[in-house]
């Protein structure tokens, strides 16, 4: 298991700003938090990839910025809308594709935006997105969300017994803070479709912090990600309201590696 951090921890820092800050205080593995059509396109990827490969850096995964618009793209009743934003989603695909990473993140459907998609049509179109994906050599991974479809455990659960060969997952702790459910049933759930990790902390009144900083029992966290078997990227993933400084964030990998040791 590798330790690494999403540029999104620096938000609204420039992306390749992000990038290079991280770099330069230790980090070498990342999600990239895209921000803007502009940051998809060949002349900003080449120069980002250039970087990554001067300083022997890589990208895990690939977070899109159009989350928030997947209820209307991907899950609503307007099928001819499902298919263009197939299309669109390709820009993430290839960009994935080239900078090395094999993971792109979907949020998915809230749940407070009405809908006629069942869940059975949800998985039914997530496996069409996964088989596109799949083409270009990444996963399409469902990121459980707070107040999205995704962060009911049965909804997880039917995902996998649905679509088996397609379902796959990024465990988010924050995520699962705000919704109350322990990390340790989501994770189980999850299994073996688990891929990839947002790691945080908290703490009382405190949803979100660097990992250190709060209540979490890592070292327990560890050994249930071992028992099941997980050998993925774990990226730390929090608010620029998490910490004050970048020190906070090079302390909190540096302590989630001893953990992770321990």
């Amino acid at each position: 298991m590798k330790i690494g951090v999403s540029t999104g921890c620096l938000f609204p820092m420039l992306t390749e700003d992000a990038l290079k800050t991280l770099v330069y205080n230790g980090f070498d593995t990342f999600e990239i938090f895209f921000n803007t059509f502009s940051e998809l396109e060949e002349d900003y990827l080449v120069r980002l990839k250039y970087f990554l490969d001067k300083h022997n850096a890589r990208v895990s995964s690939v977070h899109p910025f159009t989350s928030s618009y997947e209820s209307s793209l991907f899950f609503s009743a307007y099928e001819r809308r499902f298919y263009d934003g197939l299309s669109f989603y390709e820009m993430y695909f290839r960009t994935a594709k080239f900078l090395g990473a094999d993971k792109v993140i979907l949020h998915g459907a809230k749940c407070d935006i009405p809908s006629n998609v069942s869940d059975k049509e949800y998985y039914r179109r997530f496996d069409m997105i996964q088989q596109r994906a799949n083409e270009y050599g990444v996963w399409l991974l469902q990121e459980n969300v707070y107040n999205f479809r995704s962060n009911r455990i049965e909804f997880v659960k039917n995902m996998i017994d649905e679509i088996p060969q397609s379902a796959a997952f990024v465990c988010d702790l924050k995520q699962l803070h705000m919704a109350e459910i322990p990390y340790e049933d989501m994770i189980r759930t999850m299994g073996k479709h688990l891929r990839h990790i947002h790691i945080s902390d908290y703490s009382q009144g405190n949803k979100c912090l660097l990992p250190g900083k709060g209540e979490y029992d890592f070292k327990n966290f560890f050994r249930l990600l071992y028992d099941l078997g997980f050998d993925d990227d774990i990226i730390i993933e929090v608010y620029r309201f998490s910490y004050n400084t970048l020190k906070e964030l090079c302390e909190s990998k540096e302590y989630l590696e001893n953990k992770q040791e321990g």
